[in-house]
């Protein structure tokens, strides 16, 4: 049987197979329907400095081959996310954390990281910049260069962690800004995120979503995330977290050709709550199939040659 092994920033990984934020809570949820051990890490839920509600609903809209949602980064905020939420994790999951943390200002960035640092089980930082910029006139952070490097940099001052950046698709060029977040001091790269989609219903005339647009994920914007995750890969030297419409091994196995060293899976955790376990566990079958004997060792395959 070949070796799942991979790892991120230095740190090992059974498998490269991580829930993605946002699609798993805080993952002590999932430990009633199985032994999330098998996971090769947990990207828990968004975090914010100060707990937030989320958008109004609706903030969930079904498309023919994925799904829109606006739920707004609700969370209890990083103090009780620390001393409530993360004891839990702990008592169930006993390797190392992915901390997706999310802001409105490089303030609230770097104060949610000095809180969650404080937790020895968290591995990386994942930093999403998809987040409006209340200081910039709303436009999220990963859309400009100079912010995304602001925030990278900022947060790199507040931890010894590797501090994997998290991109938007919903820009020009996205090489562009994962080159200014590696050369401000990124451990790392996750992409991609949502892409900005809108659905209307036809009766009401109206969006669905109360915020009127959404994060487009699910199969559909794949083709998108392994274009994206192979411009970066040539364009970086870190590490890349690949995501976007991954639901089975094969997809995994794309992805990481692409030039991904772990790979995240989101919307499927949503239709099929085994959806990471069934894919850890196809994954000696797909290597066997395609000839693969240490996984670790395709990364970045379909650049040679």
């Amino acid at each position: 049987m070949g070796s799942t092994e991979v790892t991120l920033c230095g740190v090992r990984l059974d498998n490269p197979v991580i829930p993605a934020s946002g699609t798993f809570g805080f993952g002590y949820e999932f430990a009633e329907l199985y032994d999330i051990n098998c996971l090769g890490s947990i990207s828990f839920k968004g975090t914010t400095i100060e707990p937030r509600f989320g958008n109004p609903t609706p903030r969930i809209a079904e498309c023919e081959a994925g799904m829109l949602n606006s739920v707004g980064l609700q969370n209890p905020g990083a103090e009780k996310v620390l001393t409530e939420e993360l004891p839990r994790l702990k008592k169930v999951f006993k390797k190392p954390l992915m901390a997706n943390v999310s802001g409105f200002s490089v303030k609230d960035y770097t104060a949610a990281v000095e809180i969650l640092d404080r937790e020895d089980a968290i591995g990386w930082f994942e930093i999403n910049i998809s987040c409006p910029n209340v200081h910039g006139g709303g436009l999220a952070f990963g859309t400009s260069c100079e912010n995304a490097a602001a925030v990278t940099a900022a947060v790199k001052k507040v931890t010894k962690k590797p501090v994997l950046i998290k991109l938007s698709p919903n820009v020009t060029d996205i090489t562009e800004i994962a080159k200014a977040c590696e050369a401000a001091g990124a451990d790392g790269l996750s992409l991609i995120n949502t892409l900005l989609g809108m659905r209307i219903d036809l009766k009401t005339k109206k969006p669905v979503l109360a915020n009127k647009a959404g994060g487009f994920s699910g199969p559909a914007i794949k083709p998108v995330a392994v274009r994206m995750v192979y411009q970066v890969y040539e364009a970086v030297k870190i590490p890349i977290v690949g995501m976007g419409g991954i639901s089975t091994a094969e997809d995994v196995i794309e992805m990481m050709l692409a030039g991904a060293s772990a790979v995240e899976v989101g919307a499927a955790n949503l239709a099929e709550p085994f959806a990471c376990k069934n894919i850890i566990e196809d994954l000696p079958r797909v290597m066997q199939k395609y000839g693969i004997d240490n996984l670790k060792d395709i990364t970045g395959g379909a650049h040679n040659g």
